[in-house]
């Protein structure tokens, strides 16, 4: 709105640019005149007040929200207002303990997220490699590959790459493509594949499944399992809490590990059996993980050899190359050269 410093007329009438204002709108501070050309002026949204919001929507409290982004809380509140009023809309129910967003705040808070991941990559497109190994490396891995990989990306990452702060965390397959889509994370370890034209999937490793038989249980005496004599006992499994799969939940033999899997600790299920008998299925790469003794509790599963492939995803936008690299370099020391995938073994992934 511009000022503009004008003499005292005894009518208090101005030619602005060939146009009449009216005194309504002329108002008058220190020999100053404030002229308002357009009362229903709006300021355009900031960057700013996108991370304020999403702050707002991470904290769930304004106070929290407000020092997190170095403001005080009626800063904070009154930027966000402002924004609301901007954009003619609600975004978030003050009256909700904690603070929520509303219906149409969830929308605009998951596409400020976006955004603001956008303008991040932006920047990192003009950062130098050494530059872009540091700061947070967020990651969501599955449960049945967590105990695998975690352990040995912080031992990998923490050596190498000391200025990288490593967060992991465990995700079923569908938060972990939602939080992709979001970028509320940067990467996901899942099983493939992944069919998602929004997000880049590059294979890390191929793995069997194995069963692992109580030595109270018939199977035991067997030196391998087929699938088909699988199906004919009790299964412990875990997706949506611990139980036995009964054969006859399955339809026409319509078993997968993922379907039936995901969700839950393998050792757990271990445990379980060594504890009250039967069966379960574990991933190759936990063989490793279970005690010496328990080994002999593994049974190869045959004809056919059931398989999956864990693969990293990101958005198929992302460019942090250097990056990636670091967390397939850091997978290629944990998990057996004969089970990782070409793309994983043969040196460094260009974008």
């Amino acid at each position: 709105m511009p000022i503009y410093q004008v003499m005292t007329f005894q009518f208090m009438t101005f030619v602005l640019q060939g146009k009449i204002i009216p005194p309504d709108v002329i108002y008058q501070y220190n020999n100053f005149y404030l002229c308002i050309e357009n009362i229903n002026h709006t300021e355009e949204m900031t960057l700013q007040q996108l991370r304020y919001i999403t702050a707002i929507d991470e904290y769930r409290h304004f106070g929290q929200a407000a020092e997190a982004c170095g403001l005080t809380q009626s800063t904070l509140s009154l930027m966000v207002k402002k924004l609301e009023e901007e954009l003619d809309v609600r975004l978030f129910d003050r009256d909700s303990h904690p603070v929520a967003p509303t219906e149409i705040g969830r929308k605009v808070i998951d596409r400020a997220k976006v955004v603001l991941y956008n303008v991040e990559q932006i920047a990192e497109m003009t950062r130098s490699e050494i530059e872009s190994l540091s700061g947070p490396l967020r990651i969501a891995l599955i449960s049945t590959v967590a105990p695998v990989l975690i352990p040995g990306m912080f031992k990998h990452i923490g050596t190498h790459y000391p200025s990288l702060s490593l967060q992991a965390e465990e995700m079923l397959t569908d938060s972990i493509k939602d939080k992709l889509q979001k970028a509320e994370i940067d990467m996901g370890i899942l099983a493939g594949p992944v069919q998602d034209t929004d997000l880049l999937e590059i294979p890390l490793y191929h793995e069997r499944f194995l069963a692992f038989v109580s030595p109270r249980h018939p199977a035991h005496a067997l030196s391998s399992i087929t699938p088909a004599a699988l199906s004919r006992y009790p299964l412990w499994i875990i997706r949506d809490g611990v139980r036995q799969l009964d054969p006859k939940e399955l339809k026409g033999g319509d078993f997968t590990y993922e379907r039936y899997f995901e969700g839950g600790r393998v050792g757990i299920l271990i445990q379980i059996v060594n504890d009250n008998g039967g069966i379960t299925i574990l991933p190759e790469t936990h063989a490793g993980l279970i005690l010496y003794s328990q080994q002999e509790c593994l049974r190869p599963i045959v004809d056919p050899v059931p398989t999956r492939t864990i693969s990293l995803v990101v958005r198929s936008d992302f460019i942090h190359e250097a990056r990636l690299n670091a967390v397939v370099e850091a997978v290629r020391h944990i998990i057996p050269g004969h089970l990782l995938d070409s793309v994983a073994r043969n040196g460094k992934l260009v974008l």
